[in-house]
Formats: structure tokens, C-alpha cells, sequence
């Protein structure tokens, strides 16, 4: 067999194995997929009215609101995915079989391969129920080409993609599972400090610079301007300068140290 042939075998192996992990331990990914529910419900189903009139000149309209918040949270939903993988990873380098892994006749790099796609995997499933859930109490995209929809899933996926390589340099330096979670925990914290549930002008100006330059605001508002037809402007490719940016550092963050633990 060719390396390459090699590489894509032992990748599809780790791939496999991550998959049958997250199946026979689903309580970590289902907690970490209930903080976006739980939040989406609450703003809706508890704030819905209030924010609502905040965002559409006075008048309470819960439609409003449920479209203007669904984007933000399948957004954040991704970013609360991740940890898992984070907390996956520091469990792999602490419990021994990264070490049985290098004494074998297998492809290095399969190991971190099999993470970042078995996260992305589990991501998109989790992105798919949450965007479920906004249906089911309301959420519409009626005026979304099929090219449009094409386009924010093939964000969700580079965004869940760049997400997934720094959640994997998380884990790889952290030195046990409980330090991978907390060393995550901004991947929860900055889609709270975006755009996801209120509109940037309606911040502090204070606030505002917060908000806009980080990662989620241009992602959540490109995602918004594909499902809604809102406004997009220069957020999608900002969008996608940060992805790019965040994989290509998350790779040789986490290749660079999953090698220097090898010597």
C-alpha cells in the first residue's frame, strides 16, 4: 500500500474508534448540547417578548426573535460541542494508549485526524438538532436559496473544522480531562459576548469592540445574512479569514505539541 493509502486507512481506524467512544459514553456531548437548548428556550420562551421589542422598534414579537437568536446558538452550539473533544483528547494523552499508539505501525497523525473528524461529525449532528429544536417553536427560512443554504452549511462545517483543531491543541496541552474543560470553556463564553443575542449597536460603546472582533460576530452574522437574507457585508469574508486563520494555527498548535510529546 502507498503512505498516502497507509494515512487514510489508520485515519478511517481513529475515525471508527472515536465514533464507538462517543456512542458508548453520549452523556458528555449530551450535556455539553443541552446548554444551547436550555438557552434558546429560555431567551425565547422567558425574554422572548422583551428582547424582541428591543430589536423590532418597540413591538413584541416572539417570531422575531426566535429568528434573529437561532443562527448565534447552532454557532454556539459547535463551540459547546468541541469541548468534548478537548476533554477526549487530554483523556487519550493521560490514560496510556497514545503511548501503546507509538509503538505501533501506524500513521502518526492518523490519531489527531480521527478527533478532528469524528468532532466535526458529531457537530453537525448536534448543529442538525438544535436547528430542529428552532423549528419546532418557530423558526422559518423561507426566503434561503438552495445555494444559500449550501453556503451556511459549508460555514458551519469550516467554522466547526477550525473550532475542532484549536479544541484539539486544548487537550493536548492540558494535563488531565478536568484542565481540557476549563481551558475550553471560551469556546462557550465568546459566543455570549457576540452578536448571538443582541445586535451589536444595542451593546455598550464600550462593549461594542468586545463583540465585534472575535470569531462568532462575523460567523453568526454571515449565517443570519444566508438564513434571513439580512445584510451580510463584509462579515462573510472576515468569516471566513478567521476559520482559515484558526485551523491553520489549531493545526500547527496541535501537530507541533503531539509531536513534542513524542520525544
Amino acid at each position: 500500500m502507498s503512505s498516502l493509502s497507509l494515512a487514510a486507512r489508520d485515519s478511517a481506524t481513529m475515525l471508527r474508534r472515536n465514533l464507538l467512544h462517543a456512542r458508548r459514553y453520549p452523556s458528555l456531548t449530551l450535556n455539553l448540547l443541552l446548554t444551547p437548548i436550555m438557552l434558546l428556550l429560555l431567551f425565547v420562551y422567558v425574554f422572548g417578548d422583551t428582547m424582541s421589542a428591543g430589536i423590532n422598534g418597540g413591538v413584541a414579537d416572539r417570531s422575531v426573535y426566535i429568528a434573529y437568536i437561532v443562527p448565534g446558538l447552532l454557532l454556539m452550539t459547535v463551540g459547546s460541542t468541541v469541548i468534548g473533544t478537548a476533554v477526549s483528547v487530554a483523556n487519550d494523552m493521560n490514560e496510556g494508549i497514545i503511548a501503546r499508539f507509538r509503538t505501533m505501525a501506524i500513521h502518526r497523525p492518523s490519531v489527531l485526524v480521527g478527533h478532528v473528524v469524528g468532532s466535526v461529525f458529531q457537530s453537525v449532528a448536534s448543529v442538525v438538532l438544535v436547528g430542529a429544536v428552532g423549528v419546532a417553536i418557530g423558526f422559518r427560512s423561507t426566503d434561503a436559496t438552495v445555494l444559500e443554504w449550501l453556503a451556511a452549511f459549508g460555514l458551519l462545517v469550516l467554522f466547526t473544522l477550525a473550532l475542532t483543531w484549536i479544541a484539539v491543541g486544548m487537550g493536548l496541552v492540558s494535563p488531565n480531562a478536568e484542565a481540557a474543560s476549563n481551558n475550553a470553556t471560551p469556546l462557550i463564553l465568546l459566543p455570549l459576548l457576540s452578536s448571538a443575542f443582541v445586535p451589536l449597536n444595542a451593546m455598550p460603546g464600550w462593549f461594542q469592540p468586545i463583540a465585534q472582533y472575535q470569531p462568532f460576530t462575523p460567523a453568526i452574522e454571515t449565517l443570519r445574512g444566508l438564513l434571513l437574507g439580512s445584510e451580510i457585508g463584509d462579515n462573510g469574508w472576515i468569516a471566513v479569514a478567521w476559520c482559515v486563520g484558526l485551523v491553520v494555527l489549531g493545526y500547527f498548535w496541535a501537530t507541533s505539541k503531539f509531536n513534542q510529546d513524542q520525544k
